[in-house]
């Protein structure tokens, strides 16, 4: 009896593995890939300026790095009692301007550093609904809870998401044309925003992509939104907010992400650094006892034997 539907996967040409530089960009779920790449110890970066829902936001920092654009105090907004930037997320606020600025042009330095020899890049987009700063006539990466009568919310048409994906693309290219780029759309609904618009948000971030990726044999994409609405078509895998994918989910979409990106050597290596994450997560009853010692010699003759094959992972 068939209880699930399955999204077909194809192994990508373009295999992910210790070797490669991966760059991480966009929405919340991203977040979850980017902590698991960096838990099994891959060389990656995720999100420097947080967590960017909206393909324009996305494009104009990927502009920005490429021409080489610093930030100024002029970029900084005051809100309250911190300091912020309409193109980044909370996380780089700070109580002056010349500190936020610090943070943001560093965030920019780590990024363009890694945009440069990024073997992969991987762009999450969230949503096509965006607020329009009114006296910057822009579309912003984050409110930072300025009054709602400041901005306009609009909704991204396809050809805008799918310019938007063009302006990343040529930004890539111009810097680092080696690089593949994969493209997905956050299985993370915003009903904030309604039902129906977020299907309408969905549909027009899934058409961009696919007339992107149509015309481009650089360009790939991961159906980690399909996966979530169809094989995974149950509340038991949201958390409680019944909108986020929970733990279960997450992990599953990544089981699937690895099956399509890793290759069978790389899966090794990954369950290798797994065995050794646990065994230095582990809390003896007893540190002092003979068997704990013999286990963390144990550990530690693994440890070496990895970093002889890969020099670059460091274990805490």
């Amino acid at each position: 009896m068939k209880l699930q539907t399955i999204i077909p996967l194809k192994q990508s040409e373009r295999h992910i593995n210790y070797d490669s530089e991966l760059l991480l960009v966009g929405s919340c779920f991203v977040e979850h890939i980017g902590a698991k790449l960096s838990d099994f110890k891959f060389k990656s970066l995720t999100n420097p300026f947080g967590i960017l829902f909206h393909p324009e936001a996305i494009a104009r920092l990927f502009e920005r790095a490429v021409l080489q654009k610093q930030f100024t105090v002029a970029d900084a907004t005051l809100v309250d009692d911190y300091y912020v930037s309409l193109d980044a997320h909370s996380n780089l606020n700070a109580t002056t301007d010349n500190a936020v600025i610090l943070n943001l042009n560093k965030a920019l330095e780590d990024f363009q550093n890694k945009l440069k020899k990024a073997s992969h890049i991987i762009v999450t987009l969230g949503t096509a609904w965006g607020y329009r700063c009114i006296l910057q006539n822009k579309i912003v990466a984050n409110c930072h809870k300025i009054p709602q009568k400041n901005f306009t919310k609009e909704l991204a048409s396809v050809v805008e998401v799918e310019d938007a994906l063009k302006r990343i693309l040529k930004s890539v290219s111009a810097i680092n044309p080696e690089a593949s780029v994969i493209f997905t759309v956050s299985p993370v609904r915003h009903l904030k925003d309604g039902f129906v618009e977020n299907q309408r948000s969905k549909a027009h971030l899934l058409t961009a992509i696919h007339s992107i990726v149509d015309s481009n044999e650089t360009v790939e994409y991961f159906p980690s939104y399909e996966i979530m609405m169809d094989e995974l078509r149950d509340y038991r895998f949201y958390n409680r907010d019944l909108i986020h994918p929970n733990e279960l989910a997450i992990d599953f979409i990544w089981e699937r992400f690895r099956m399509a990106y890793f290759t069978e050597n790389t899966h090794i290596l990954f369950n290798k650094i797994g065995e050794i994450q646990r065994g230095l997560a582990h809390r003896a009853f007893n540190p002092e006892s003979k068997k704990h010692q013999k286990f963390l010699d144990k550990l530690s003759d693994k440890i070496t034997r990895l970093q002889q094959e890969l020099p670059h992972i460091k274990f805490k």
